[in-house]
């Protein structure tokens, strides 16, 4: 059943997270600090920045230490880019899908097709101009990670989601999307269920995953240094899903 109220909670008081620090228990704290969130609920979602699960697990890459292809040098020299973080993208994908008028789309070793392979320049911390953040190398295994441990300290099992901003086709505009789940099904599979009408559905796949990171994200901004949030009423369906779900397969790509 779609909710009936939907809440979205800011977790504030998560600090600057570096490589090796214990992202999950700051969560927990922020959610312990956050008045109105204890005792958590069945219908609760946690959704946590790709950022700071990248910091935290030091996928990182220092920039003084990239020496550029002759390739990411001219890219980067027609267009304005950092060579050395055009370089970083190319050594992070599986396949560059277009590389023209200043943009780089590839495909990641995940399977997710996106501007400069999900590798990201802003909101990295203190070195800001000399580091780059990678995408997780298992988001399904990081929020699975976050959620054992809030359940652990809290005794409820809320599903976690990691998020980053995704570009989309036609559409001009990024939104948060789900890059790693844990606990619930990324698709809600309504084919064959009957419409208000009792017309059956013959298309219906509701990216569920993808809309409650993209209303999380609604109360974290870009720029306010909020890399989590909890999402109250959802009620997403559950169960031990996979990212690996939400990625088309080739044979089913109309625009591969």
């Amino acid at each position: 059943m779609p909710a009936e109220r939907l809440e979205v909670h800011v977790l504030e008081g998560i600090p600057e997270i570096a490589a090796g620090d214990d992202l999950a228990a700051r969560i927990g704290d922020a959610v312990a600090g956050s008045p109105g969130l204890l005792p958590l609920r069945p219908d609760d979602v946690l959704v946590v920045t790709q950022k700071v699960v990248s910091k935290a697990e030091g996928a990182i890459v220092d920039l003084t230490s990239v020496t550029p292809r002759p390739e990411a040098v001219d890219f980067a020299e027609r267009w304005g880019r950092d060579a050395r973080q055009v370089e970083v993208v190319l050594r992070e994908a599986r396949r560059v899908v277009r590389m023209e008028h200043g943009v780089l789309i590839t495909e990641t070793p995940h399977g997710f097709v996106c501007a400069n392979g999900g590798v990201d320049a802003s909101n990295v911390g203190p070195r800001s101009g000399d580091v780059v953040t990678l995408l997780p190398r298992d988001p399904d295994g990081s929020a699975t990670t976050i959620r054992a441990a809030v359940r652990e300290r809290f005794g409820v099992d809320v599903p976690v989601i990691v998020s980053d901003s995704f570009g989309r086709p036609w559409r001009w505009g990024i939104t948060d999307v789900a890059i790693g789940i844990s606990g619930l099904l990324p698709l809600e599979d309504l084919r064959g269920a009957p419409d208000h009408d009792g017309r059956l559905m013959r298309s219906t796949v509701r990216a569920v995953a993808d809309e409650v990171a993209s209303a999380a994200e609604l109360v974290l901004g870009k720029a306010a240094g909020r890399p989590a949030a909890l999402v109250r009423g959802a009620n997403p369906p559950l169960g031990e899903g996979s990212i690996r779900e939400l990625v088309m397969a080739p044979e089913n790509d109309l625009f591969r």
